[in-house]
């Protein structure tokens, strides 16, 4: 399991949260990473082994949560977030605000520990799934690339039956397929070549 699996980002300003949360956290074997405000948060995820999971404040210097969440919504990034919104704003009308600017979960302080940890369970379950469907995404992306490319037409030449590749040169026939399929060879001889080739043994091979 990789670092970043483990690595949970909680941005939060105030002194005694953010403390409870870190020490939670890392009970749980989780290793928290810590911003003090919004800004700070924002530097974290610039990083190329960012964590993927966020536990963030509403109300923070510099940069409030909920900006910051829409922040990092508008981004494009090839790793998935799942953000948590932590905050003390429990109205309704908060909570549809903070999964529409793009939570994927929203508690409220002070937080009960195990259900902080069943939702961040919930969280690193989403991102693993996230993970395995962007990876069968991609093995599909290149199987059809396979499929396209045997399914061009090739300039294949009239007598010897090279084919020319992308680059320009004259491949073998079995050389430009073993590189643009998974296909292997195996060579033999067919009557015509045999007789053509092999007259005194043809007769013989073709009565059997």
């Amino acid at each position: 399991m990789k670092i970043q699996d483990r690595c949970i980002l909680v941005a939060e300003d105030d002194l005694t949260s953010r403390t409870a949360l870190q020490l939670t956290l890392q009970k749980w074997g989780y290793v928290p990473l810590i911003a003090e405000d919004g800004e700070a948060a924002w530097e974290i995820l610039q990083g190329k082994e960012a964590p993927r999971l966020l536990i963030l404040d509403w109300m923070m210097p510099k940069l409030h949560g909920i900006d910051l969440l829409r922040r990092i919504r508008s981004m494009k990034q090839e790793s998935s977030f799942y953000i948590i919104m932590l905050t003390t704003r429990d109205s309704t009308e908060d909570i549809i605000e903070g999964l529409d600017a793009g939570a994927d979960d929203y508690l409220t302080k002070p937080f009960n520990p195990g259900e902080l940890r069943a939702r961040v369970n919930v969280g690193f379950r989403v991102l693993d799934l996230q993970e395995s469907l962007e990876k069968r995404i991609l093995e599909l992306q290149k199987a059809v690339e396979h499929i396209q490319t045997l399914q061009d037409i090739l300039p294949i030449c009239s007598f010897c039956k090279k084919i020319r590749n992308d680059t320009g040169y004259w491949d073998q026939v079995e050389s430009y397929i073993a590189k643009h399929s998974k296909t292997r060879f195996s060579h033999g001889i067919c009557p015509d070549c045999l007789q053509q080739h092999y007259p005194e043994f043809s007769d013989e091979v073709l009565k059997k």
